[in-house]
């Protein structure tokens, strides 16, 4: 029986459980901070009426008081989209929580029920990686297909899309800026200079545009703050304001590059991530990884590639291969001796057959090559000999 490892299992399904309450989190305290704050004005602008209100007339102590109003109705909207967010965040968090629970309910991997849980799974990973490579509309398409909108984060997803084209591709702060005023107490328990590196940016725009007293206007309002942790970078930006564009010089050279944009979209990803609990890489990517590692040998990296298994998914350099180039062998207590003309186990019913030029191939490959062709013809030095030729090897 396939026992099922069920705290393996939950180990790496962690972001998908967390995910959800992260942005429930944020959701929650944005929605405070912003209730407080309006709270905070208005009363404080019901108290400034209140005094002045016998020097008022009529009508403008109307006009005061609805303009109130039409505040504390913007806020009330503003809290009730909220409050619906919350509502599908907690119900996709219970939904989360229930799909993963059915794993202790599980005996065995070859369970009809285990085998639809994994489907849908599988399709979950690959809804994963869809997003995560920008294909959010195929995502949602396979999403609603098979009924796991639950399971996708494509909103969060869309927002890191939408950012990184805005960063990468139109050159702008803008959007990145905003959701970091949004999430500045998060960034900050995450020690992140996220925000710097954007107003950084953005100086060196005004100052390639050799708008000078706009970016040391930009420098005193948005820069000064970071001085205690930042004083030799913005030091040198300042010096930046004496270097021209073209500047053969490299540490100008480097602040004036195109590519500092590419860097702050990587930047602005994974410091998403980190919030949100999310792996950097894809799930897809970490699972292939961990049946990969299983079968990774020193054949499969071994300098010459006729030593490697065209059947062994470690040794495709150019596919899977590329996966577990940073990861360990696998430790085997007993070998396995597999032939490499049909890829299949050599044992006692398949045994292992020395050619005369000292290559061993199992018995089955050569004699269905002999079956075809009359003669057996070794696929490394393309000698050929007669299947009488081959002797058997016994393993001890």
């Amino acid at each position: 029986m396939d026992k099922i490892n069920v705290e393996h299992m939950l180990a790496i399904e962690e972001p998908f459980i967390k995910a959800p309450l992260e942005q429930l989190k944020r959701i929650v305290r944005q929605a405070q901070k912003q209730a407080e704050r309006e709270a905070s004005q208005v009363s404080a602008a019901l108290g400034s009426l209140a005094k002045s209100s016998g020097d008022m007339d009529g009508e403008e102590a109307d006009a005061a008081l609805g303009g109130l109003i039409s505040r504390l109705g913007t806020l009330k909207r503003k809290l009730a989209e909220a409050k619906h967010e919350e509502a599908q965040l907690i119900r996709r968090s219970k939904q989360r929580a229930a799909d993963l629970g059915e794993l202790s309910g599980f005996e065995s991997a070859g369970q009809a029920e285990f085998q639809r849980w994994s489907r849908a799974r599988l399709d979950r990973v690959l809804i994963d990686y869809m997003l995560r490579t920008g294909n959010v509309n195929t995502a949602q398409k396979l999403a609603a297909a098979n009924g796991l909108e639950h399971f996708a984060d494509s909103s969060l997803f869309a927002l890191v899309m939408a950012t990184e084209h805005e960063l990468r591709d139109q050159h702008s702060c803008h959007g990145a800026l905003q959701w970091c005023g949004e999430n500045r107490s998060a960034l900050r328990k995450l020690d992140s200079a996220l925000e710097f590196e954007l107003r950084l940016q953005e100086f060196v725009e005004l100052a390639r545009a050799g708008q000078t007293a706009a970016a040391i206007a930009y420098a005193k309002r948005h820069l000064t703050a970071w001085a205690p942790a930042q004083m030799p970078r913005i030091q040198r930006a300042m010096a930046l304001l004496a270097f021209a564009p073209a500047t053969t010089c490299a540490p100008y050279r480097a602040m004036f590059d195109e590519a500092r944009w590419v860097q702050l979209a990587q930047a602005f990803r994974a410091v998403v991530f980190r919030l949100y609990s999310l792996p950097p890489q894809p799930l897809l990517h970490l699972l292939l990884q961990t049946g990969l590692s299983a079968l990774k040998t020193p054949a499969c990296v071994a300098a010459d590639a006729a030593e490697r298994n065209r059947n062994c998914p470690v040794c495709q350099t150019d596919t899977l291969g590329r996966l577990a180039q940073g990861l360990p062998l696998s430790h085997h207590v007993n070998s396995s001796l597999v032939c490499r003309i049909s890829g299949d186990k050599m044992d006692e019913n398949n045994p292992p057959m020395r050619l005369p030029n000292g290559y061993v191939y199992s018995l089955g490959a050569l004699s269905d090559m002999a079956a075809k062709h009359g003669k057996i013809r070794c696929p490394r030095t393309d000698q050929i000999f007669s299947l009488s030729d081959a002797k058997k090897l016994f393993i001890s």
